[in-house]
């Protein structure tokens, strides 16, 4: 799969840094105002930075989940499939899951537009 641009790359980057910083206003920066956001721990989707805060205060007061990206790969249909090296957390510390996942973004106007959960194709597992 070829790779997605340069700018497209720092975008989902600094949305995981802020995400990781627990900075969910950088986060909510790097997002478009109608924003799609899937509620991981909860199933289902949240829209716009009002549902994102609330969903992600109440995620972080359960659990502790850091999300590293490892690999970013343009797809046909222009979204951005980021392999995800995720680790969670109880709140204790004690390590509930460490597993790699697949995010899917679709980026409009230099913003997120929406982020699905997804399954890592096999071709997609780099030896990194």
């Amino acid at each position: 799969m070829p790779n997605p641009s340069a700018s497209e790359i720092a975008l989902l980057r600094a949305a995981y840094t802020a995400f990781n910083a627990r900075d969910i206003d950088a986060a909510l920066a790097t997002m478009k105002p109608d924003v799609a956001w899937p509620k991981a721990f909860k199933g289902g989707f949240v829209r716009g930075p009002e549902e994102i805060r609330a969903y992600w205060t109440e995620q972080w007061s359960e659990i502790n989940p850091h999300v590293d990206p490892v690999a970013f790969y343009l797809e046909d249909d222009g979204r951005i499939l980021v392999d995800v090296h995720q680790v969670v957390r109880d709140l204790a510390g004690t390590i509930l899951a460490d597993v790699h996942v697949g995010h899917r973004f679709t980026v409009a106007q230099g913003l997120i537009d929406k982020m699905e959960i997804s399954p890592l194709p096999e071709s997609t597992n780099p030896a990194q």
